[in-house]
């Protein structure tokens, strides 16, 4: 497999030791202490994965990294960048044909959650509570594993979900600055801030596609026309403003520089900067004083894209559709990305981008009962099922700090999580 290409987002913030407590240094050392972009890229048979993650306290003499990433990092000035190819199994487990075992059906434990039912869907991920008792898992185990089958038996894949892939490791200096002493504490492993917790999930499982679609997975707790809904406006924002500030970056790399744009399911704020100088952007929203409070857009169109998916603007016509914090809404999301790809000229790109975000009563079915970093795969297989986009590719962003300002600052520590999932049109 070659080596995935890696470009890194360049965060806006990062930690900053507190003045005169801490001196800042130039160059780390053995003992110094360090913020860093680390990121993981990856492939599967369908696209590539880039996920990264801001580590805003590291202890170089504690913390563990791989022999050649810690001496690549150390005695090195804030702003070096690494970049080290890792085979599978080197510093994430390696796939192991024992840890894809078969249970009994009656073994995963349907009636969990609040006496919610849940049936095993093949290429899904469950938390390992629901097989409680195989291999001794306890009921309160949330480790996610994978239905591998389904059946009268259970194939059941207790692997790592990036298991069996090369990974690249990257990581960037953000910042050093003089240790304080420290007693006691936790060795954390470095690769682990990044690979832990959902990357690898995005991608089907040997290639098949990941059932989402059963269960009625497009239902919503608001069945009213959404036009109703937002009859009024909100003008509110839905993430906070590291996130959108990460998400204006993803655009202007990956955005025609003066070419046309819809942003699709628009709202009062743009994510497009002016330094990408558009020529024609429209929009499509559901009120017309959002639509109206957003300067940059040139054609408004008010639209029901759930009620009435189909495009008004000719084939071929835009260089690049933009999706913000909103496909987690859409009711008929294969015929809307069929739509995009229409309108799309060849080699235009369509970006979904979307946060752990949502208004309760309008999100999917499927979207709140899946796991974060499920949620890429559930938009890659909408490209996939409207057919016709190439190139596809996710990328991930967590571990920014909080905006101060922001109204959740004394509850969460980190900014919103930002999730990307792009392709083009072939």
């Amino acid at each position: 497999m070659a080596a995935t290409n890696l470009t890194f987002s360049e965060p806006d913030e990062v930690h900053e030791p507190s003045p005169g407590v801490h001196r800042k240094l130039a160059r780390t050392t053995s003992r110094s202490m360090a913020s860093m972009e680390l990121a993981l890229a990856w492939r599967c048979e369908n696209a590539r994965h880039t996920e990264c993650y801001v580590a805003r306290k590291l202890n170089l003499w504690r913390d563990i990294f791989p022999p050649d990433v810690e001496a690549d990092l150390l005695d090195k000035p804030v702003g070096h960048k690494t970049r080290h190819v890792f085979e599978p199994g080197s510093v994430i487990p390696g796939y192991r044909q024992q840890d894809q075992i078969s249970i009994e059906s009656d073994a995963f434990r349907k009636r969990t959650r609040h006496s919610a039912y849940t049936e095993p869907r093949l290429g899904r991920f469950y938390p390992k509570g629901f097989i409680a008792g195989v291999r001794d898992y306890f009921l309160q185990d949330v480790t996610p594993f994978r239905i591998a089958g389904t059946g009268a038996e259970l194939s059941v894949d207790l692997n790592h979900p990036l298991a069996g892939r090369e990974v690249v490791f990257t990581s960037r200096i953000l910042d050093a600055w003089e240790a304080s002493d420290e007693h006691g504490g936790r060795c954390n492993d470095v690769i682990g801030f990044v690979s832990q917790n959902g990357p690898g999930m995005q991608a089907r499982h040997m290639n098949q596609p990941t059932d989402f679609w059963s269960d009625m997975p497009f239902i919503r707790t608001a069945k009213g026309p959404d036009a109703e809904f937002y009859a009024s406006p909100r003008f509110v924002d839905h993430i906070d403003s590291t996130a959108t500030a990460q998400i204006t970056r993803l655009y202007s790399r990956l955005a025609q520089h003066g070419g046309s744009v819809l942003d699709l399911m628009a709202s009062w704020k743009t994510h497009l900067a002016p330094s990408l100088a558009l020529g024609e952007v429209a929009g499509i929203g559901l009120n017309r004083d959002e639509l109206e409070g957003n300067s940059l857009l040139g054609d408004k169109v008010v639209q029901d894209l759930n009620m009435d998916p189909m495009l008004p603007f000719e084939t071929d016509r835009f260089d690049t559709v933009v999706c913000t914090v909103s496909v987690e809404y859409m009711t008929e999301p294969v015929r809307l990305f069929s739509e995009v790809r229409r309108v799309l000229k060849p080699g235009g790109r369509f970006i979904v981008t979307f946060s752990n975000r949502w208004f309760p009563p309008k999100v999917v079915k499927i979207w709140q009962d899946i796991h974060e970093f499920e949620r890429p795969g559930l938009a890659l297989e909408y490209f996939l099922k409207a057919g016709g986009f190439v190139d596809l590719e996710t990328w991930s962003m967590r571990g920014l700090p909080r905006p101060v300002d922001d109204k959740y600052a004394d509850r969460l520590v980190d900014s919103d999580p930002v999730y990307a999932v792009w392709g083009a049109k072939g």
